[in-house]
């Protein structure tokens, strides 16, 4: 019999499941953050073991719970890895390449920055780029597009768990460094549009690959190749962007690329593309 808790097949429904999660989520963080603070060597491990790696760590534990109170493996919530994983992860990882380059082309050739090759920034710090945004990239999409979004998916449907988790994603960096004024509304925009992108990619590809990727190269590209902060946080890339101090708007100034126009351009037509490249699959809900 169905009840506000179970649904006709006598398990608990996704709702509820939805909403434990992120309570278990909130704890299972806190308990790794503690953890790695608790340490001996926390400074000797920052390079090597960065915070979003454990993370990454509680959220694949608390999933792996879930999962089999479901009698369900990880690889069903998008995490089998295969040579089709590793063919999405790639082909996400430059397309977030390929994203980030097309919104700075607007700044740059309107002449609101140019970009300064930084003498301190040599292939360690690219590799190391890599690993810490990586560790970004794996920790924030099992979170949003993992068992969360799945079981959301579920109950409401496709494009209500869309917008449920856009706002959820935006709202957790609303209190980054720079997020006041005009840079708030870019910034909290393009990243609702950017987490939309990242479940079109899921809903493209039932897999988790695609989404982690196409985070990892957006991220990396921004911060370690252009030297653009990365919502909010400042970095020290290859290059290093030199601002002209106007046309902001053009560039997101040192927030970063994700608080300008060409970024909600090029997001827009990213999500049009892919919602539109399978309408019967995408739309249809």
């Amino acid at each position: 019999m169905d009840s506000v808790f179970y649904g006709s097949d006598g398990t608990l429904r996704n709702g509820w499941k939805a909403v434990l999660f992120v309570v278990g989520a909130g704890i299972c963080n806190g308990a790794a953050a503690t953890f790695r603070m608790a340490l001996p060597w926390p400074e000797l491990a920052a390079p090597w073991l960065p915070a979003p790696w454990f993370s990454f760590a509680a959220f694949l534990c608390l999933t792996w719970a879930f999962l089999q109170y479901e009698g369900r493996s990880l690889g069903s919530v998008g995490l089998r890895l295969d040579r089709r994983w590793g063919r999405e992860f790639l082909l996400g990882a430059l397309a977030g390449c390929g994203l980030i380059l097309l919104m700075a082309c607007p700044g740059l050739l309107a002449g609101s920055f140019h970009l300064a090759r930084n003498p301190r920034a040599g292939l360690g710090r690219l590799l190391a780029g890599l690993w810490l945004y990586l560790a970004v990239a794996f920790s924030e999409e099992l979170l949003f597009r993992g068992y969360l979004f799945q079981r959301l998916e579920r109950g409401l449907g496709r494009w209500p768990t869309q917008v449920l988790i856009a706002i959820l994603f935006a709202g957790v960096h609303w209190r980054n460094p720079g997020m006041v004024g005009a840079t708030r509304v870019w910034a909290s925009l393009n990243i609702a549009l950017a987490a939309i992108l990242l479940g079109l990619c899921y809903l493209r590809t039932r897999s988790l690959a695609m989404p982690i990727g196409l985070h990892l190269g957006w991220n990396w590209a921004q911060g370690m190749v252009l030297g653009f902060g990365v919502s909010g946080m400042a970095s020290s890339g290859w290059w290093t962007p030199v601002f002209h101090g106007r046309a902001v708007w053009l560039t997101g100034g040192r927030f970063g690329l994700e608080a300008s126009l060409p970024c909600a351009i090029v997001a827009a037509a990213a999500c049009l593309a892919l919602a539109w490249s399978e309408p019967d699959d995408l739309l249809d809900k």
